[in-house]
């Protein structure tokens, strides 16, 4: 499912009498190659659960197999790990950025790799498979924390009053990309043949790298620039410590297999139990970082209410391109007033909805504030994992439904796709914003990769279930979701009070 809001510097434009919509001529540039790259995400995305569970072809059905033909759980812990990841790599992607290539050659590493990860999906085979996957998580989560910042170089300051609309312009293309990715990828994919599906998906990213080459012309030179390069013992420090690790992990997992006790769970554990550590060891080491303020020190305290909260959203919402998925394809009728259509299409409605509501919501937020009526952030939260609660509350129905075998009406797919994009405005856009202003000076340009590592959080605890042989499908745990994130609204409701001492003079 495409989470289409999350995705989400000081420098002149650069000189150019053209204009894309009244912004920089660069903006088209980011645009075009942010639209094909979410496009080939998104696209292998539909595919990726299916991929995993499909076997042999049906003959009764005459869907195709040649997939790799897991058990749901080990597909959920796989799909599950994988997005992850992508948004662990976001991170150590900005950290490159600043210290290492610049944002701009960053973008362009990133767009090859991207594209090499969709053509190793390609090829069939397992190998080819799990080194695709690993080279699209890698280059995306490098693009992911750098062709933001260099919208913001197009730009005079954070001042500019043209800022704010050239961010919204760019947030377009990523769900135009993720909303038409479906029904080109996923449907040639799943329903005629899926490496030619993972074959359009790279060359929707070698479309966006090309766009990019072609145009850095029109972007700002700060884009170039390294921010804050590595000193030469600093370089030397981190190879040496990088090349450790990975002998040391190559030397155990040769034996693991020379032992002949190999199995996938010895690399999806692993990288689970990363994705709850990490998160966990990013925030304790900022918490405890003694330069940081008393009055930084206490927002970080309340940032931890946010970042736990959202954890447990995304570890709901991100179960619509794997348990809502394989549902929509064994559970959900596949078509409505005699149309029929593949079940990736469910992987459009979330960036159709965020596309129709968006202008909705800051309208209403705008007209309530202008009242003094605005929900604050905390309640927002609040509201937020009530509703992705409510959404799978709302999904038991139509499970108890087909439990008989009955194939139950899409429109119930539709309704929790919509209720869960509308939790999503709730969280995420008020969680870019209150991440950038709660972020303490010293962590300013680090805290918005530390937000996406509750996405990491909240998606390895969905794999941790999953490898737990925890059955995600089943009603009771669901159910056991659902109230799990309405209680976790509830209790940010309760202690709002609290929270809100906390975070001192921001609102």
């Amino acid at each position: 499912m495409a989470s289409t809001t999350r995705d989400a510097g000081l420098a002149s434009a650069p000189p150019s009498g053209k204009t894309f919509l009244g912004h920089p001529r660069g903006l088209a540039t980011l645009f075009m190659t942010e639209m094909w790259e979410r496009f080939s995400y998104y696209g292998m995305r539909a595919l990726l659960i299916y991929y995993l569970v499909s076997g042999g072809a049906d003959a009764a059905t005459g869907s195709q197999g040649g997939g790799l033909a897991m058990t749901a759980a080990t597909a959920t812990a796989i799909y599950s790990v994988y997005v992850s990841m992508v948004y662990l790599m976001a991170y150590p992607g900005g950290w490159f950025g600043d210290r290492v290539w610049g944002a701009r050659k960053t973008v362009a590493i990133a767009g090859f790799v991207i594209m090499s990860g969709h053509i190793a999906l390609a090829v069939p085979g397992q190998a080819a498979f799990f080194l695709g996957l690993l080279l699209v998580a890698l280059g995306s989560g490098l693009l992911k924390a750098n062709i933001s910042t260099m919208v913001g170089h197009l730009y005079n300051g954070p001042e500019d009053p043209r800022r704010d609309g050239g961010f919204t312009v760019f947030y377009m293309s990523i769900n135009l990309g993720a909303f038409v990715a479906p029904f080109v990828i996923g449907t040639i994919g799943k329903e005629h043949n899926w490496h030619l599906g993972f074959g359009l998906a790279a060359v929707g990213m070698g479309l966006g790298l090309i766009q990019f080459l072609l145009g850095t012309r029109h972007l700002s030179p700060k884009s170039s620039q390294v921010p804050n390069p590595l000193q030469p013992a600093e370089r030397k420090s981190l190879l040496v410590k990088a090349g450790a690790v990975f002998a040391a992990a190559t030397a155990f997992y040769v034996a693991i297999v020379a032992m002949g006790v190999y199995t996938l769970n010895w690399a999806l554990v692993p990288l689970t139990l990363a994705g709850l550590l990490i998160p966990v060891a990013v925030l304790v080491r900022i918490k405890r970082d003694k330069d940081l303020s008393a009055g930084e020190q206490s927002k970080m305290s309340a940032y931890i209410w946010f970042f736990a909260a959202a954890a447990i959203f995304w570890m709901i919402y991100d179960q619509g391109g794997s348990t809502l998925s394989l549902f929509a394809d064994k559970n959900t009728a596949d078509n409505l007033l005699g149309f029929g259509f593949s079940a990736t299409w469910y992987q459009s409605l979330n960036p159709l909805f965020v596309m129709a509501l968006a202008p909705v919501f800051a309208f209403l937020w705008l007209w309530l504030s202008r009242r003094n009526k605005e929900p604050n952030t905390i309640t927002k939260f609040a509201m937020g994992l009530v509703l992705i609660g409510a959404s799978f509350f709302v999904f038991v129905v139509p499970m108890n439904m087909a439990g008989d075998g009955t194939k139950v009406s899409p429109m119930w797919l539709v309704s929790i796709y919509m209720i869960q994009t509308i939790g999503e405005l709730c969280v995420s856009p008020v969680g870019l914003s209150v991440t950038t202003k709660m972020a303490p000076q010293k962590y300013a340009s680090q805290m918005m990769g530390v937000w996406f590592l509750a996405v990491t959080a909240g998606d390895c605890t969905t794999s941790l279930l999953s490898l737990a042989h925890v059955n995600l499908d089943g009603t009771g745990i669901i159910a056991m979701q659902a109230a799990l994130a309405a209680l976790a609204g509830f209790a940010v409701y309760t202690y709002r009070k609290k929270v809100q001492a906390l975070m001192g003079d921001v609102h």
